[in-house]
């Protein structure tokens, strides 16, 4: 490098100082220094590259760190040189070349994570994540720490909760009131990977809940967002919130018990993760909080008994429910469904007990014996033709096309694109239904497209043993008289 910026100064008669520092893409200070330097100098400086460098006296202790934890980041390095040797004097950036230096040396190595970056609105979405971490030291013995990292999308708030046991629904669903009760509030939407502690199974981007956590999603107040599987970058901020977790929380930390360890994460969560610069945001979490997200957060009432308590109630024929000795009407197609209720200042709120959405509203009534209904939810709901649904109508002709459409739209409206596309792959295999079979289905108030292929799949073992004389199986019979049943909807586990 030195004889380069002097081949291309030749004694002032080559390039400009500003012109060498941009050729070689270093400072023009630089330059200016070697510049200056003579024949002798410069000797001397080739000949002395390892002169002492500021940390070389803490080179022991940090290659012993990184030794034993090769995953510690700079950061936890720094605050425990600053927990050792009584905060030395040592800028970060400094720290940052040296550490990786040593890291050359003990031969590791630590990727990088990247995360995409989506701007929020505040107070409209968490992300959520369980997360473990094994072997770490607790009374003397190598444990697993489960546990799961709530992020605000907007702040970057966090929030984390733990078991030294596999979490269930019940810690689940305790550790979401720990989260909110953190927060002073509840965001609109929960965001989670497809974990089964959330969603239990997937088709046509059909979502089966688990069925008391929706239950508890209702009653609290917030809508259940679930990822796409195999999609993390959906939810990048709290999957690099779990790696935080692990590397600057957990990783190199050994504790007594669980009450020293539950003291060291509420600790760690005021006065490291909530109050640190945010790479993205470059704001600190808790002022980014309190200055703009807090009062944008829904009030969070905490639930006593929620794991136990059902605020469920199935329609009848007529689409009516029963609340307090009144009844209230759904829309159509939840016609002799499940629904979960919430009552909610002076309303009753009607919900999905898959999404959490809320599908009607009424006010209560304080009397008993009345009957309330809203006239638009006896209302057939006409549907605008698309491309999947021409091609839908091409298949089934205009007649059952339209009408398959319709029932698909109004019970998963969301979802509707999926719905059509898993329709066409299910004719595809199945085969076009024949007009019998497409009354039948038409003849039904809710239609997805997986009870749709199961009932297609019934019908067609039925007519072939009608039509072969043949003796169908007692499972395919009762699967059948199940699924044609009006009103037939997916059980939650």
């Amino acid at each position: 490098m030195i004889h380069k910026i002097k081949a291309l100064n030749d004694n002032g008669n080559g390039l400009s100082v500003r012109a060498i520092a941009k050729e070689l893409s270093i400072s023009r200070n630089t330059v200016k220094k070697y510049l200056r330097m003579n024949e002798e100098q410069i000797g001397l400086g080739l000949a002395n590259r390892d002169r002492p460098k500021q940390l070389d006296r803490y080179f022991t202790y940090i290659k012993h760190l990184l030794e034993t934890f090769p995953e510690l980041s700079a950061v936890k390095v720094m605050r425990k040189l600053k927990q050792k040797y009584d905060n030395p004097d040592i800028a970060e950036r400094t720290l940052r070349r040296y550490v990786a230096k040593v890291r050359q040396e003990v031969c590791v190595a630590q990727p990088r994570y990247y995360e995409p970056v989506l701007d929020m609105v505040p107070g409209q979405q968490c992300q959520v994540d369980p997360g473990e971490l094994r072997n770490v030291m607790i009374g003397g013995q190598p444990q697993t720490v489960y546990f799961v990292v709530f992020v605000l999308s907007f702040s970057r708030l966090m929030h984390l909760s733990y078991s030294l046991k596999p979490i269930n629904t019940s810690d689940f669903i305790r550790m979401h009131d720990a989260a909110f009760r953190y927060f002073g509030g509840q965001p609109e939407e929960l965001v989670y990977d497809q974990t089964k502690l959330v969603v239990i199974n997937e088709k046509y981007r059909e979502l089966t809940l688990n069925q008391r956590m929706a239950e508890y999603a209702t009653r609290a107040g917030f809508a259940i967002r679930a990822c796409e599987g195999y999609d993390p970058e959906s939810k990048g901020k709290v999957e690099a919130g779990v790696k935080y977790v692990k590397h600057n929380a957990l990783y190199g930390e050994s504790f007594r018990d669980t009450d020293e360890l539950t003291d060291y994460l509420n600790h760690w969560l005021d006065h490291v993760a909530n109050v640190r610069i945010h790479g993205t945001t470059g704001q600190l979490p808790m002022a980014l909080y309190d200055a703009q997200e807090r009062a944008k957060m829904r009030p969070y009432f905490a639930l006593k008994g929620h794991a136990d308590q059902r605020m469920i109630r199935k329609a009848d024929k007529t689409g009516l429910i029963s609340y307090q000795s009144n009844k209230y009407s759904v829309p159509m197609v939840w016609q002799r469904q499940q629904v979960m209720i919430r009552p909610e200042e002076g309303e009753l709120v009607i919900l999905s007990p898959e999404s959490g959405e809320e599908i009607a509203r009424h006010k209560l009534n304080q009397g008993t014996g009345q009957i309330l209904k809203n006239k638009h939810h006896y209302r057939d709901i006409s549907i605008p033709v698309a491309t999947l649904e021409q091609q839908v109508l091409d298949q089934l002709g205009d007649r059952y096309g339209t009408a398959i459409c319709a029932l698909l739209k109004a019970g998963a409206p969301k979802i509707y694109r999926d719905q059509l596309n898993g329709l066409l792959q299910v004719v595809k295999r199945l085969g076009v239904p024949n007009e019998q079979q497409l009354q039948r289905l038409c003849q039904r108030p809710h239609l997805t497209t997986t009870q749709m292929e199961s009932l297609l799949e019934a019908m067609q073992v039925s007519q072939a043993s009608t039509t072969n004389n043949t003796k169908v199986s007692t499972g395919a019979l009762k699967r059948y008289h199940h699924l044609t049943q009006v009103g037939g909807q997916h059980a939650l586990h």
